[in-house]
């Protein structure tokens, strides 16, 4: 690859970055463009912008941006449509948030003129898979440079003797071996590594950010209803909100009551498991919510196909497939079915569980005629059950009697 005359670098500010920033341009004398995105991790985002500075970026260069409005709206809801769940456990809060980092890396390149992206990924971990495909996916002549994978700075020693050399400014906690590693967005917080590496070991309690334990939750339980149109959630208690509000506040009420935590050994893309504790409160109670809603609106038909759908659509996300065609392909049927999710559920938030306690919706599926114990004046009339089974009895019963018959 020829070397790079400009590259926007995926910066937040923090040492890593700040060391990647200065040796793309050591490395490849080459303009460099930072881009910071605002995805709700929590932290001031315009000491980044300093730090840049100070590292000779030109304002015009300088890009931060909060795009929390458009990760909650064009990428975490479509997701939670799916009631996507890797490996049956995973929320996929890191995986997300890629696929939108990646877009605006690339189309800044194009307003800037660059040439070139750049990421802080190791060359160990999934998240350098998910910013190239989807890079190259919105652009196939781009160029990617990941310094992780090509620098010899290969342990902590090195990139502080790196930092020291080139002035780079060193908070004195980044001096020693940090405990574990920590990426934060709107809808999770993800932590690996150092204390977190042995998976027998239990996760120390620091570990947790965004949820009190279960255990020291309120002893109270507190229920909230949440306002869903067409799958996705617009409300809370009544009260309309914009995604990013609405995620906000059941971030809020769900770390405040436990609600959560995972504790998982997953099968990262590159071949190997890795240990990580991840904290969704807000994530939780929407898949609860999401789910209590399309218990009464999704047909049975739909709602079974969509479910086996969902292990292959939340793979497509986690392997960094967002721009795929079989992802968008999935995600027309998977929209396609919440055409009638609109409703309204009931919530009990206690102790670290988010339990759906009633749900009601002008699109329900759901007929008390039906289903009741008591006279149902003709609405179902039970001797057609007889004939139902009797059909579907049917080739159960030549298979038993072939295998009587075989037995002899």
């Amino acid at each position: 690859m020829s070397a790079p005359k400009k590259v926007v670098l995926a910066y937040s500010g923090g040492l890593d970055t700040s060391i990647i920033l200065k040796w793309l341009q050591t490395e490849y004398g080459c303009e460099v463009v930072t881009f910071t995105a605002d995805l709700g991790q929590g932290e001031e985002l315009e000491p980044a912008r300093e730090k840049a500075k100070l590292l000779g970026i030109k304002d015009e260069n300088i890009f931060i941006e909060d795009v929390r409005e458009e990760f909650v709206r064009d990428f975490v809801f479509p997701m939670f449509r799916a009631n996507a769940l890797y490996e049956g456990l995973y929320l996929l809060g890191t995986s997300i948030a890629r696929p939108l980092i990646s877009k605006r890396l690339v189309e800044i390149a194009a307003e800037t003129g660059a040439d070139a992206v750049s990421h802080g990924a190791t060359g160990k971990g999934n998240d350098q898979v998910r910013f190239e495909l989807s890079a190259y996916a919105l652009n196939p002549d781009i160029k990617v440079i990941a310094p992780w994978r090509e620098w010899d700075l290969s342990s902590r020693t090195k990139l502080l003797d790196f930092a020291e050399k080139n002035q780079i400014p060193i908070a004195k906690d980044k001096r020693g071996e940090a405990p574990f590693s920590v990426d934060a967005n709107l809808l999770h917080t993800s932590s690996e590594g150092k204390v977190l590496e042995d998976p027998a070991e239990m996760a120390p309690d620091y570990v947790y950010q965004r949820t009190v334990s279960p255990e020291e939750a309120p002893d109270t339980p507190e229920f909230i209803e949440v306002g869903f149109e067409r799958g996705d959630a617009v409300s809370i208690n009544g009260e309309a909100m914009s995604p990013a509000t609405v995620l906000t506040k059941l971030n809020e009420l769900g770390g405040k009551h436990g609600i959560g935590r995972l504790d998982f050994v997953e099968n990262r893309f590159v071949g190997m498991k890795s240990r990580g504790i991840y904290e969704t409160p807000g994530g939780t109670v929407l898949l609860e919510a999401h789910r209590g809603i399309e218990q009464i609106t999704l047909d049975s038909g739909a709602g079974h196909l969509k479910d086996s759908l969902m292990p292959r659509y939340a793979e497509l996300i986690y392997n960094g497939f967002w721009y795929s065609p079989e992802r968008e392909m999935l995600q027309a049927a998977i929209d396609k079915s919440q055409e009638h999710v609109t409703g309204t559920v009931r919530l009990k938030l206690y102790k670290g569980a988010a339990t759906c306690v009633g749900r009601w919706s002008d699109h329900s599926l759901y007929s008390e005629a039906h289903v009741t114990f008591e006279e149902d004046a003709g609405a179902y009339d039970q001797k057609d059950a007889a004939g139902f089974i009797q059909l579907n009895a049917l080739r159960l019963k030549l298979l038993a009697a072939r295998d009587r018959r075989v037995k002899g």
